[in-house]
């Protein structure tokens, strides 16, 4: 016989319990001796990957279908340890904890359901909770147990015990329940210790002042108040709010939008604006400061040819204005200091490396996911939730290039999920795509008088800018020439398509426009090149020597 565990399951809403409750640090009692604790070899998720000492699992890919249970029912008291061995970035969540009094050898892996909270927690004899995101770090050891009473508390590393949820049934053999969910890809079972009750003597929890609601950590961590069991407490009453956002709902929705295996190495930079808080292992990035005056940030390391960068909008708000800038450049930030960073990204083109900076024109809303790619011939690409946008600004990739985003107006926070060298998974365009034209007209750019004579737009909404050195190598391009050219005096301005080509851009080099349609794209605010987009400081009139 076994246990089906599918079905209907309650649609209700469950309640979210942030207040954590506080018991004194465990004494260093003797522990008794107990046979080791291992993960069931047979029931388990279908993305879950199990060593062969029944000690490691790892989630193969997606987010969820990562059930686990131990391979014999524990002991009260007997604290379940587990070490977080990989972390994911790119999803919301994490592990998942608690026990059932079901036996898992009873259990047909096949009816397992794709998470633990709601699905298994709805249905008699599960009870599980979601362990708070800014402790599913790698590297740290969680430990969990429930008392005769019912309570289940958890320890993360030293740090004392803390009241994690009740009303479990203890009159029944229970099995522990772990769900490698979202944010924790992989886990290891480390030797279980049973604790004797008269080592715990926590504080009466009324004589313990209550935490304040309010967390210093990022809005769009929702572990907490997403996967709470909705349970009635005799003995503590927790303050509860409803939960807004499913979690399980957000995975699915940007599942399909990202690879199934992201690098994630790439972190923001430490340096950054003093209006902009770095956050979860230096991969948000979240606005501190009402002024939105200095809020760059930057990655911690130079960009790769082709690969494509995701970063999801984790927090905007519709009331306020404004949307996400973003650009390369050429400078280390490892070479800035705090003060160096301007009011005004514009000011940027004051220094001698190069930079270029765009704005997001595309609605963007929380939860919205970002592609950002540079390929070999220096372009930019953009996708938004998997459309491609197209090339929105061209650099020269001969040099390292650091990515730095500007939050302001409307964008609240944004995460680094990841990278990957498989641009062509968000349908980012190509070389040979029309888009990928240098000289064709990008989303980015504003239609002027006549028929090519195209500048960014003012402001800051798609300036190309460039500092670059006079007498450095990547001033002048080798042989920088028109895509249209087919001799050295046979062509025809590009903007008027009347004048013979005479003059010189500088400082990009390319000559591809007469002097009169020179002077007048000089005039523009925030000119730049036709083919490049770099920005046009001068240009120079040419003479045949015939």
């Amino acid at each position: 016989l076994s246990d089906s565990i599918s079905g209907s399951f309650s649609t209700s809403s469950h309640r979210c319990h942030h207040k954590q409750k506080h018991c004194l640090p465990i004494p260093q009692c003797g522990t008794l001796s107990i046979s080791p604790l291992l993960f069931h070899p047979h029931t388990k998720g279908s993305q879950i990957i199990m060593d062969t000492t029944q000690k490691a699992v790892k989630r193969q890919a997606s987010f969820c279908n990562a059930i686990t249970f131990s391979n014999r029912p524990i002991v009260i008291y007997e604290q379940v340890r587990l070490k977080i061995t990989k972390k994911q970035c790119c999803w919301s969540g994490a592990l998942r904890l608690g026990f059932t009094s079901k036996d898992p050898s009873r259990i047909n892996p096949d009816t397992l359901p794709k998470y633990a909270c709601p699905d298994l927690v709805s249905q008699s004899g599960f009870w599980a909770k979601a362990l708070p995101e800014e402790f599913a770090n790698e590297g740290n050891i969680i430990a969990f147990w429930v008392d005769k009473k019912g309570r289940v508390f958890y320890r993360v590393n030293d740090s004392a015990a803390m009241l994690f949820f009740s009303g479990v049934r203890t009159a029944e053999p229970l099995w522990a329940l772990i769900d490698v969910y979202g944010l924790t890809r992989g886990v290891q079972l480390l030797d279980s210790e049973i604790i004797p009750p008269d080592c715990l003597r926590p504080r009466s929890f009324t004589a313990i002042r209550r935490p304040s609601l309010r967390r210093d950590t990022e809005d769009t961590r929702l572990s907490v108040s997403l996967c709470d069991l909705n349970l009635q407490e005799d003995t503590f009453h927790v303050t509860a709010t409803t939960c807004p956002i499913p979690q399980n709902s957000l995975n699915s929705q940007h599942s399909h939008l990202l690879p199934s295996q992201l690098e994630s190495d790439l972190r923001f930079h430490h340096l950054r604006g003093p209006h902009v808080k770095i956050l979860d292992d230096q991969t948000v990035a979240r606005l501190e400061h009402a002024r939105e005056e200095r809020t760059l940030v930057f990655t911690s390391r130079p960009l790769r040819i082709n690969e494509t960068i995701f970063v999801k909008i984790n927090k905007s708000n519709a009331v306020r204005t404004g949307t996400l800038s973003y650009g390369v450049t050429s400078c280390d930030p490892g070479m800035l200091r705090p003060s160096d960073l301007p009011y005004n990204p514009e000011s940027l083109v004051d220094r001698k490396e190069f930079w270029a900076i765009c704005r997001v024109l595309v609605p963007l809303q929380s939860g919205d996911i970002l592609g950002f790619m540079v390929n070999s011939d220096g372009e930019l690409h953009l996708s938004h939730n998997g459309a491609g946008i197209g090339m929105q600004v061209c650099a020269d990739c001969s040099q390292p290039l650091w990515m730095f985003f500007v939050l302001h107006g409307a964008i609240m926070q944004i995460r680094l999920l990841g990278s990957t060298i498989l641009a062509e998974r968000l349908g980012l365009s190509t070389p040979s795509s029309p888009t990928s034209t240098p000289n064709s007209p990008t989303v980015l750019c504003s239609g002027v008088s006549g028929p090519l004579l195209s500048t960014c737009g003012s402001g800051p909404l798609c300036s190309s800018i460039s500092g670059t050195a006079p007498n450095s190598p990547s001033s002048l391009p080798e042989s920088p020439i028109s895509p249209s050219v087919s001799g050295p005096w046979g062509d025809e301005c590009t903007i008027c398509y009347e004048n013979m080509v005479d003059t010189v851009i500088y400082s990009c080099g390319h000559m591809c426009l007469c002097y009169s349609c020179g002077l007048k794209l000089k005039k523009m605010t925030n000119a730049c090149c036709p083919i490049c987009r770099r920005a046009i400081k001068d240009i120079i009139k040419t003479y045949r020597s015939t």
